[in-house]
């Protein structure tokens, strides 16, 4: 079996000190890339960034591995953390291996037909659960209390987005400027500061069937310590797709019968954490702003032949209803 784009088998085995390995592309992810891998006995998973123009504050495998090893032990299911390679030599960029762990990442209705309304209904509870439970660790606890800096961190998020998306614009993109504009002029006050995910959704958690659960929350890449409403409004984005229903970064799974509505994940949220989520109008319109511009620079790979996977010849199309829905949202249209 040939090596799938970006392993050098050969090279890796080497550096593990394995017998020769074989892998396979975990499809469905957008930005890093994650194989199967085994030597014909032990079986882990490996991530790294993905293949060329990689942003300079983005795909850092060394602070994914910190934030995954950190949280085992606490209320947040994760995959148990292996070897962290630093060096760029071995693969061409750092990467990491991590347990393989059993469960299904639900994108599309044709993942589960375990899964009947009231296994839908369970597993949404169970996710808000889970982000609540991720936003009650105590970052001093667990060894991350120096893993970012929340004071100012909205603002910083947006200054940070707006800087990724001149390195990735490559088109016109009406409405952009002045959704960024409006997120800048009215950035909220942060009553709270927690570790944060950064990229929280259905599709980046592995759930199982009886009893329904998740097994363990992935792609950790964008975590940091911050306002964790930022969570909750990239959440309800994914939860009701950024743009068609077929559109490739959240599927269609949500919209089977038995999960939950916006408003009743937003409220469940509420309920567990105790959270103030009034003014979450602002983190939705932030989410469709940082979704756009991450699809852009997806958008952006894809045209210079850089993706790896099926599906990168649509996600430009999800540009501009991200762009519509930010700028309804900050005038406070649903």
């Amino acid at each position: 079996m040939s090596a799938p784009p970006g392993l050098d088998l050969d090279r890796l085995a080497a550096h593990l000190g394995t017998p020769p390995l074989t892998a396979e592309l975990i499809p469905g992810g957008r930005s890093n890339l994650t194989y199967r891998l085994t030597d014909g006995t032990a079986r882990w998973v490996l991530r790294r960034p993905p293949l060329g123009h990689v942003q300079a504050t983005a795909h850092d495998m060394a602070r994914e591995h910190r934030v995954i090893t950190a949280l085992a032990g606490t209320a947040v299911p994760v995959p148990r953390t292996g070897h962290l390679c630093t060096d760029p030599d071995v693969l061409g960029a750092p990467f990491y291996l991590m347990q393989e762990v059993p469960g299904v990442a639900l994108r599309h209705r044709d993942q589960a037909p375990w899964l009947t309304p009231a296994k839908a209904a369970a597993l949404s509870g169970r996710l808000v659960d889970v982000l609540a439970d991720l936003h009650a660790v105590d970052p001093d606890a667990v060894g991350l209390g120096d893993f970012g800096r929340p004071d100012g961190f909205l603002r910083r998020q947006v200054a940070r987005w707006s800087t990724q998306l001149d390195s990735s614009r490559s088109r016109e993109l009406p409405g952009v400027d002045e959704l960024r504009d409006r997120l800048a002029a009215t950035v909220p006050d942060s009553r709270r500061a927690t570790i944060v995910h950064g990229d929280y959704r259905l599709d980046n958690v592995l759930v199982t069937d009886d009893p329904p659960a998740i097994r363990a929350v992935l792609d950790w890449e964008m975590a940091t310590l911050g306002d964790p409403l930022a969570d909750l409004g990239l959440l309800c984005l994914y939860w009701t797709g950024p743009g068609p229903a077929d559109d490739p970064i959240t599927g269609t799974a949500a919209a089977l019968p038995g999960f939950a509505t916006t408003d009743e994940l937003v409220e469940r949220y509420a309920r567990r954490s105790g959270a103030d989520v009034s003014g979450l109008g602002w983190y939705t319109a932030f989410a469709c702003f940082k979704l756009a511009v991450i699809v852009e620079g997806i958008h952006f790979r894809h045209t210079t032949g850089k993706t790896v996977g099926a599906g990168f010849d649509r996600i430009g199309r999800l540009t501009a209803p991200l762009l519509r829905r930010g700028l309804a949202a900050t005038e406070g249209e649903n």
